[in-house]
């Protein structure tokens, strides 16, 4: 068994680095496939390949699998620590378990699998199943699994799913988003960012029509993976052009312009996964605060050599308590200069300062009450009594990544 996760990981991999920027055209081509026996401890053998690995996009796509299930076969139970996957059925159906309960699912058709969930398949129709996986990690390029060593051969069935399923039906999609403009373009947004905790941020299902091409589509904090579920066409990402088939996958990367022409004579559908380059998915993340989203004030000080130690205790125990008791407060950060040699390497503007204290109100306001506090009247001269200069200047927060935070 680890040696068919290994080969898998490995498949990724190689398919990842093996694509250019220009060349992100990859097709789902069944000779490429490896066969494995007892996938996650699962019954019989089947046959994957990796399409689309880890390093490929910034954000934490960990891979796009494609594969084949046949009769009598499929993925044993197990569950992730640290990733989420979705499984697509493109054509057949499978008994699929999530988490003890299993029901039968008919392609083509989406099964998301949320982190800590118990999940496998099995195929028991007499057909074979087509599938792709997609995975999203918590930390870039980190999978993770944990075997229960149960095939679910023989499982009892459920006729309703007891977990979250959705078909690729036509009949629900809807024309005229402004997500994807152009004359005629259906779309439907299957699952958001609510469904998933890691950085996935959407699943839609879109149908262009022949002759007709997306308006420009700016891939702003996240990126996408498409699969071409039917149809022919041409993507055009920034100035790079390709023409795309039933069975391909492609992607757009952060900040990149995407178009998609419809230039067959049937419907072009559009599997579309989006992955934010951030867990904070608040779909405002992105754009510019329309007024302050706080304040800064900067403080530079000159302190000497021998104070070095006692200002920067007195920040930890006298600037900092006294903060933490006011109204508005929000974070504050003492930076020291870089070691002379250090800055000369970097080419560092020339400063007689060498540290610098930040400190972040919610408004200019409750700063000011801060400064007119009893507490101010301690910690202010605690550190000025221990610099032989300061200076200060204030900002207003236009916006801000604080990826610290967000990793806790």
């Amino acid at each position: 068994m680890k040696q068919a996760i290994f080969l898998l990981l490995t498949i990724t991999a190689l398919n990842s680095f093996a694509q250019s920027s220009t060349k992100r055209v990859i097709a789902n081509n069944p000779s490429n496939y490896r066969e494995l026996s007892a996938v996650h401890a699962g019954a019989g053998k089947m046959k994957f390949t990796g399409l689309i690995g880890s390093q490929t996009l910034s954000t934490n796509l960990l891979y796009l699998h494609a594969g084949e299930i046949p009769s009598k076969a499929g993925i044993g139970q197990h569950f992730h620590h640290t990733i989420e996957e979705m499984y697509v059925i493109l054509d057949g159906e499978a008994e699929f378990t999530v988490n003890g309960h299993t029901s039968r699912i008919k392609g083509p058709a989406l099964v998301p699998c949320k982190m800590g969930d118990a999940h496998g398949i099995y195929n028991s129709s007499g057909k074979t199943l087509r599938w792709l996986n997609f995975g999203i990690s918590t930390i870039k390029g980190r999978g993770d699994n944990f075997d229960l060593g149960d095939t679910r051969v023989g499982a009892t069935l459920e006729p309703i799913p007891q977990f979250v399923s959705a078909q690729l039906k036509t009949e629900s999609l809807r024309p005229n988003s402004p997500l994807y403009t152009g004359q005629g373009i259906l779309y439907r947004r299957i699952f958001g960012p609510d469904i998933f905790s890691t950085a996935w941020d959407h699943v839609d299902h879109v149908v262009i029509p022949a002759g007709v091409t997306t308006g420009p589509r700016q891939l702003e904090g996240i990126e996408e993976v498409y699969y071409v579920v039917k149809g022919s066409g041409k993507i055009n990402v920034n100035s790079d052009s390709s023409t795309i088939k039933a069975d391909d996958a492609f992607y757009g990367l952060l900040g990149e312009g995407v178009k998609i022409s419809n230039t067959g004579s049937d419907n072009l559908e559009l599997l579309v996964i989006g992955i934010a380059n951030s867990r904070q998915k608040d779909p405002n993340r992105l754009k510019p605060a329309p007024k302050p989203k706080a304040m800064v004030l900067q403080m530079d000080f000159v302190v000497a050599k021998e104070n070095a130690d006692a200002f920067e205790k007195m920040y930890t125990s006298i600037y900092v308590p006294a903060m933490t008791v006011q109204q508005g407060y929000l974070e504050s950060k003492m930076l020291r200069m870089f070691p002379e040699n250090l800055e000369k390497e970097i080419e560092g503007e020339a400063s007689t300062y060498n540290y610098q204290i930040q400190i972040s109100f919610d408004t200019e306001e409750n700063r000011r009450k801060w400064v007119a506090s009893e507490q101010h009247k301690i910690a202010w001269p605690a550190a000025t009594s221990l610099a032989k200069s300061y200076k200060w200047r204030g900002y207003e927060v236009a916006g801000d990544d604080n990826q610290l935070l967000k990793r806790q």
